[in-house]
């Protein structure tokens, strides 16, 4: 399984003949590498509602066929608001399988809103994702504060990657990041949605080095991936 990092929290997992996207802020976005009319994934993973989040989404599942997993009211929206048809909603604590592997959705604590013809429209609860796949466990903690359960989840689901915010202001900076990383005990932590915006700038390297010890932390350039 390969796993890649495509700017803001734009991830990419490759497992066997299976593609997710994981909240393809693609378009308008200078960080990302990706041109969001070449995707073709099979699953658009979202965590919330956020522009930055769900990003081209919409254009991509069309052009795609690629099934959309997030929280019901999200999904509710994109089935009215945008005709969007291969919809799997979800809610928080709730898991589910899928030809590729296992989701479960966790707590976030964060916004997830919209804005649509001057109307402020909200999206439901923000959440954080574990993927189960191919025996591995991968912890994707969306936009969020730091949270105590982060302890449980670690516990829960034993991690062997971490994808943590580190932009602070809007999530978690990197002094509560390397806090959350003690919390989870992943083998592995990446850190993201840092450096998209001046109020998000962050030094992903010196975050990493602030990790404890006996924590692996590695910064994924754009584009740059790892295989697990």
């Amino acid at each position: 399984m390969k796993i890649s990092f495509h700017g803001q929290s734009c991830i990419k997992i490759i497992t066997g003949n299976t593609t997710i996207l994981v909240d393809p802020f693609i378009s308008g976005n200078e960080k990302c590498d990706l041109k969001a009319e070449e995707q073709m994934p099979d699953f658009i993973v979202l965590s919330h509602g956020h522009d930055d989040h769900v990003g081209d989404t919409v254009e991509i599942a069309k052009n795609s066929g690629a099934t959309v997993i997030c929280n019901a009211d999200l999904a509710s929206f994109l089935a009215v608001e945008d005709g969007l048809e291969n919809i799997a909603p979800m809610h928080i604590g709730g898991k589910r399988q899928f030809d590729f592997g296992q989701v479960k959705l966790t707590q976030a604590f964060h916004g997830s809103q919209t804005v649509r013809d001057g109307r402020i429209i909200n999206l439901g609860f923000p959440t954080g994702i574990v993927f189960t796949i191919e025996g591995k466990n991968i912890y994707f903690a969306g936009d969020t504060g730091l949270f105590s359960d982060m302890k449980l989840i670690g516990e829960l689901n034993p991690l062997d990657v971490a994808f943590l915010p580190i932009g602070d202001n809007f999530t978690m900076g990197p002094e509560d990041a390397a806090i959350a990383a003690r919390f989870l005990q992943a083998k592995l932590v990446i850190p993201m949605h840092y450096n998209t915006f001046p109020l998000i700038e962050q030094d992903p390297h010196q975050f990493v080095a602030s990790l404890d010890e006996g924590i692996s932390g590695k910064v994924l350039e754009i584009g740059e991936g790892i295989e697990i």
